[in-house]
């Protein structure tokens, strides 16, 4: 029963579950971004929502960067920080203009991608990344 309610963690396990993390929701989001990404490759018009009156070609580039691009730099713990940002923002439109008059369940799987990216924001991309190598050299010059 004590180990059930401990609230200290092992750093490793934390580690390992930040890089399961990163790279289940960066594949989650690459497919999402791959097809968009069909959509610029396939030719002829291009027949996206303006959700923040860039206009409907820059409107799918940016979910483009942000879903596909973004995502293989967060897959492979490469910028983290820097690399969610662009998705943070995507599901903030997604959520918030996109899908404002949807219920609940339409806002839903957005909220979830929100809540994730945010908190990658925060705790970094972890021990097993690129980041951490760039770290650790960097560390290893001063």
């Amino acid at each position: 029963m004590k180990k059930l309610f401990n609230t200290n963690f092992s750093n490793e396990g934390v580690h390992f579950m930040l890089l399961v993390l990163r790279v289940a929701f960066a594949a989650f989001m690459i497919v999402h971004g791959y097809q968009k990404l069909g959509w610029i490759t396939a030719g002829g018009e291009i027949q996206f929502g303006d959700p923040i009156g860039v206009g409907p070609v820059a409107s799918l580039y940016l979910a483009v960067f942000a879903e596909f691009f973004c995502s293989i730099l967060l897959l492979l713990g490469l910028a983290t920080r820097i690399a969610v940002i662009p998705l943070i923002i995507t599901m903030l439109v997604a959520v918030f203009i996109v899908h404002a008059p949807d219920g609940f369940d339409k806002k839903e799987m957005g909220l979830h991608y929100l809540v994730v990216y945010l908190f990658i924001l925060v705790a970094g991309a972890g021990k097993y990344s690129i980041d951490h190598i760039i770290s650790s050299n960097l560390s290893r010059r001063r």
